[in-house]
């Protein structure tokens, strides 16, 4: 079988066939005989569509030299039906190719019956029908292929080295002091207009000793991301960009060497500092969209009280709970597994993982999801599912692959330079053939009119017209409270047209308010206030918030978890003759509770109700009509009760809503508008949001929302609530709108300026003049993009 690889480099580059690392002297095909080991067994198993997907860095798949040394057997996890499961930190994913030729090889195993690899969090989960002594096995097929293997857990994804970050970091150091210094010394030259001869061959000089080793070096994540493009025949922005960049430093060097009148190190360095300024802003949205993993996975961390038979309390890690083990959950605790109540009773809060607005009080044998918090007594939990196996490793996985999938969104300028870029070369090698051949001049005089109009088709324009656009749009929204933690946030958010929203924490504000009663003094509050202080629960704390002046606790109050708090010792109140303040059916009143509402029975006095509010954020209304106006339809999912979310709905004008919505039916119902192609717009605040956030075609999160939810969302609403966002889909509208036209602007422009390079009428130095002169024109209509209307 034919390498791809090694037919794809240059003469005298020759590649290896398997990891593209420079052949040694002598070799023929392979850098070392690991690679040719992995390259036959690649191609044993019929998988050389890998060689044409690759798009890998040189080198990062030879195998390792010696075998590991850990035993893999012993971390094997038994499951049912005599199968058995294992969690890896594989390193050497880079790309898709490197996540499909991993599952691939691994599915040709007779008795593995799952290889699920995550690029973003290079994590693999193997499982297999057979006995554990098999891992060693596995993950020596793994290391044969040329990727490490490492025992997983949580910490290994926050404790990943970065290498591309800290590349591009250096990158940009390097370019932005180049800049400054090549700067300085080309102004004088511009700026000399008397400056003798020598003089300014000397300034050439120094422009030139400065410039080179910074264009050369920090150039590098462009050069390879161009090589990459053209191994894999499908040439992107950064091989135009590289080129243009090389050609003109190659001009300069020519006008330095011939002691010509202007040289352009200045302007070589200065684009290479703004694009790398923006690929490392890039890096960093990206960075922050895979935290939204890291922080579900920070959940499952640490140890839980496991009960042994003996009823003795041991502390074990979560990891290494099964299924049917009993935990044992303090008061403040939050769950990390899942299970059924073990105890009598429990009161845990749910509501960043369901949405609900009060505490839920749950009896012996009731499911309890983890992520939820213990409000109450300690009680004792039954375990059902592992922790990988349990809803937040599920929910994990959900954004993993939600990540991956919007990882596909192809950006405006990439489409753009699909068509540019193949036609801007075509152009200037074209230009040189005719000069030298057809003409008949000396190939160095045909290579300036070639030169030329390689600078003026280089995509300076159309590399900065997004970039710009996206830069001066995401400082507009900064300045109005909206954090932009996507690099393609803005691209998604113009083209949605539907909004879900969640309700508790979203729409309202997350925290219940004791509501006016006609005639009641502020002292009546006194008394319940003061014996709501010895409860935590939502409704009890409102009621000390309202009345924070009321005395302490009284001696003697004694909390029914769920249900309220009486006084004992006081004679002649509720049922049984104590005074109690709690819910309607705990006093002894037949009917249901009507909403949030506290009651308080005294002795010898009627019933007197307390009744609260979640109430609706300020602008959660005005939002949702001006959502309207831009033509996306509202629709409100949430876990709450039905009769608060409809209460929400009609408040806000919402026509379609659904109460008591899992973490999976929201996410399904996102995938359901995004199959339909209605391009939903997700906001949500919670642990049970952060899925479908992921799903969705671009997500928001308000104020005051978890860090899982944040992690996982586009955009991040803290000043103006959800005012913002209005004006964040309008902003994204023109930001769309002004890229398009600096596209436009830059493809016009080079069918002018282009045909009058290729006659020879364009030097260098007025093909430098134009550039930069459109890469102005695009910045100033870039800045358009924050003169939107609040």
């Amino acid at each position: 079988m034919t390498a791809l690889l090694a037919e794809a480099a240059p003469r005298g580059a020759a590649a290896c066939a398997h990891c593209g690392a420079p052949l040694p002297e002598g070799a023929a095909r392979f850098c070392c005989a690991g690679c040719a080991g992995a390259h036959a067994l690649v191609s044993g198993l019929g998988l050389d569509a890998f060689y044409r997907r690759q798009e890998t860095a040189a080198g990062t798949l030879r195998p390792a030299e010696a075998p590991p040394e850990t035993d893999f057997a012993a971390l094997a996890l038994p499951g049912r039906g005599g199968t058995h499961r294992l969690e890896l930190m594989v390193s050497g994913l880079t790309c898709g190719a490197c996540v499909w030729l991993l599952e691939q090889a691994l599915a040709q195993e007779p008795d593995v019956l799952r290889a699920r690899a995550s690029l973003s969090a290079r994590r693999l989960t193997l499982e297999w029908r057979g006995g554990a002594a098999r891992a060693n096995a596995l993950v020596a097929l793994i290391a044969r292929l040329g990727f490490r293997a490492a025992p997983w857990s949580p910490a290994c994804l926050r404790a990943t080295e970065d290498a591309e970050g800290r590349a591009l970091l250096r990158a940009l150091g390097i370019a932005a002091f180049g800049m400054m210094n090549v700067m300085l010394v080309s102004v004088a030259v511009w700026a000399g207009t008397d400056m003798g001869e020598a003089t300014r061959h000397l300034m050439h000089w120094l422009a030139a000793l400065i410039g080179l080793p910074v264009v050369l070096v920090a150039g590098m994540p462009f050069y390879r991301s161009a090589w990459h493009s053209v191994r894999a025949g499908r040439p992107n922005m950064d091989l135009a960009v590289s080129l243009g960049i090389l050609a003109t430093t190659a001009m300069s060097l020519s006008e330095t060497l011939r002691n010509g009148d202007y040289t352009w190190f200045d302007g070589a360095t200065a684009l290479l500092a703004l694009l790398l300024a923006g690929r490392v802003l890039d890096r960093a949205a990206r960075r922050r969209a895979r935290q939204a993993v890291a922080e579900l996975l920070a959940l499952q961390e640490g140890t839980v009280q496991r009960l042994c038979s003996s009823g003795v309390a041991e502390s074990c890690p979560a990891a290494a709970i099964r299924a049917g083990d009993r935990i044992l959950l303090a008061r403040g605790e939050r769950l990390r597994l899942d299970g059924v109540v073990d105890s009598p009773e429990a009161l845990v809060d749910t509501a960043a993982t369901s949405g609900e607005s009060l505490p839920r009080l749950l009896r012996r044998g009731e499911a309890l999801a983890a992520g939820a918090v213990n409000l109450g007594d300690p009680f004792v939990l039954r375990v059902t599912a592992a922790l990988a196996d349990g809803s937040l490793a599920a929910m994990a996985r959900l954004l993993e692959r939600a990540e991956q999938a919007r990882g596909r969104f192809v950006s405006i300028a990439d489409k753009a330079a699909r068509f540019y870029v193949p036609a801007a070369h075509a152009v200037a090698l074209a230009t040189f053939l005719g000069w030298w051949l057809w003409v008949g001049v000396s190939w160095q005089a045909a290579l300036v009119p070639a030169v030329a109009a390689l600078i003026i088709t280089c995509p300076c324009g159309l590399a900065i017209a997004v970039p710009a656009v996206q830069v001066a749009a995401s400082g507009a929204l900064f300045r109005r409270g909206v954090l932009v933690a996507s690099a393609t946030a803005l691209e998604r958010l113009a083209g949605a047209g539907h909004v879900v929203l969640d309700k508790t924490g979203t729409l309202t504000e997350g925290r219940p308010v004791l509501l006016e009663e006609p005639g009641r003094r502020v002292s009546a509050l006194r008394e319940p206030a003061a014996q709501a202080r010895a409860s935590r629960h939502p409704l009890a704390r409102a009621l000390v918030a309202a009345c924070p002046d009321a005395p302490p606790a009284p001696e003697g109050v004694v909390e029914v978890p769920g249900q309220g708090l009486r006084l004992a010792g006081v004679q002649g109140g509720g049922p049984e003759g104590e005074t109690r303040l709690g819910s309607a059916p705990f006093i002894g009143l037949p009917q249901e509770d009507e909403g949030l509402t506290l009651w308080l029975a005294r002795p010898g006095l009627s019933p007197v109700p307390f009744r609260f509010a979640d109430r609706l954020r300020e602008d959660a209304a005005p939002a949702v009509a001006a959502l309207r106006e831009l033509g996306l339809e509202a629709e409100l999912l949430s876990g709450d009760a039905p009769p608060a979310v409809e209460a929400a709905a009609h408040a806000t004008g919402i026509g379609p809503w659904q109460a008591r919505a899992t973490p999976e039916g929201k996410a399904e119902r996102i995938a359901a508008l995004s199959v339909a192609g209605h391009r939903p717009l997700m906001v949500g605040d919670g642990i049970n949001d952060a899925a479908a956030l992921a799903l969705a075609h671009v997500s928001a999160t308000p104020q005051g929302a978890t860090d899982l939810a944040q992690g996982a969302a586009d955009l991040v609403l803290r000043g103006e609530g959800l005012g913002a966002l209005p004006y964040a889909i309008r902003v994204a509208r023109r930001a769309q709108r002004l890229a398009r036209q600096n596209i436009a602007f830059s493809l016009i422009y080079n069918m002018v300026a282009v045909p009058c390079a290729v006659l020879g009428y364009a030097t260098p130095l007025i093909a430098a003049l134009v550039m930069a002169s459109s890469s102005i024109i695009v910045i100033l209509n870039a800045l358009r993009a924050g003169k939107v209307k609040a």
